[in-house]
């Protein structure tokens, strides 16, 4: 494995240790399913070597210990004092000067395959994440349609000091963790033109009752995110995968949702400015956000991803409102 930046389609699951489990399942799927017309969106890892040495540089490991010496994580505004320092220390330092050329030959690299305009989202995977005994998934940053690799890196040390946050600092004290057990890779991947087509969440059995022989999808305009920070009430559809695996009628529930709102692009591609959310028009509120064909091929894809995996599965995907494919 490179040392710094490996390429998604170069990882698999047992790369966790180096970039987390969000992005050694973004490898895994490229490498395992995509003979089967299964589209992931290609990018690269930073991995946990350049996560730790970015925190050694210039002695910033040494002043973050010392600062959260003796701090009282139930003191909110102890907590908030310390955290908000530390924060600022990370999203001004430099990046070391290899880690630097790295991450922009990698980024110029994507820009000679996808083109000059592409978008990238710059996301967090914890290297301990989604442990038996504890999680922390979700408390990262995430950042979207960043462009200009002077945008990506700024993203990324703000996506690194983000394991520095309140909630963060508090979770790794209560459970026991050590702050420096957990490394953050930033997964930079081009971004699916979704804002002006659709997203959401599929999980391959229902939610609520366990039933696993059902494809439960969500679908909303717009970027994902807002279906995944649940500030919309996405479209709803249950799929039943026998009567897909047969080749017959398989949608046995629609629920329209409210779509009130959807997350899309500004014309801004820097961290914290990149996108917005805007209304969602009466006429399209009224309507599905996806066909009946799209909804069967979703499913598709999400039996094929437990297929792989052996296990059930929640999954994130977009449609591109350009090309109009399915990732």
């Amino acid at each position: 494995m490179d040392r710094y930046v490996v390429d998604f389609a170069k990882l698999r699951m047992s790369d966790v240790a180096q970039v987390g489990g969000k992005n050694a399942s973004l490898g895994e799927m490229i490498s395992g399913l995509a003979h089967l017309g299964v589209r992931v969106p290609e990018g690269f890892a930073t991995t946990a070597d350049a996560f730790r040495e970015f925190l050694a540089h210039d002695g910033l490991a040494d002043r973050i210990v010392e600062r959260m010496k003796g701090l009282d994580v139930d003191d909110t505004n102890a907590l908030a004092a310390a955290g908000a320092q530390i924060r600022g220390w990370i999203t001004d330092a430099p990046l070391p000067a290899a880690l630097h050329a790295a991450v922009v030959e990698a980024y110029e690299k994507m820009i000679a395959l996808a083109g000059p305009q592409v978008s990238v989202a710059v996301r967090s995977s914890a290297t301990a994440e989604d442990l038996p005994d504890a999680s922390f998934a979700g408390q990262q940053e995430t950042f979207l349609n960043i462009h200009g690799a002077d945008n990506v890196i700024d993203a990324m040390r703000h996506v690194f000091a983000s394991l520095y946050n309140d909630r963060a600092i508090a979770y790794r004290v209560h459970k026991g963790y050590a702050h420096a057990e957990v490394a953050l890779s930033a997964g930079i991947q081009r971004m699916v033109r979704s804002g002006t087509g659709a997203a959401g969440v599929m999980f391959t059995l229902d939610t609520e009752s366990g039933f696993d022989k059902v494809v439960f999808i969500t679908s909303s305009y717009g970027l994902g995110e807002a279906v995944v920070q649940g500030t919309v009430n996405p479209d709803e559809f249950y799929v039943y995968k026998p009567a897909l695996a047969a080749g017959r009628k398989s949608i046995v529930r629609r629920t329209l949702g409210g779509k009130a709102i959807k997350m899309v692009f500004t014309d801004s591609r820097a961290a914290g400015t990149s996108v917005q959310t805007v209304d969602v028009p009466d006429a399209d509120r009224s309507r599905f956000s996806i066909t009946d064909a799209e909804v069967e091929q979703l499913a598709r894809d999400a039996m094929k991803i437990e297929a792989h995996y052996r296990r059930p599965m929640d999954i994130e995907w977009a449609r591109d409102g350009e090309d109009g494919l399915l990732y």
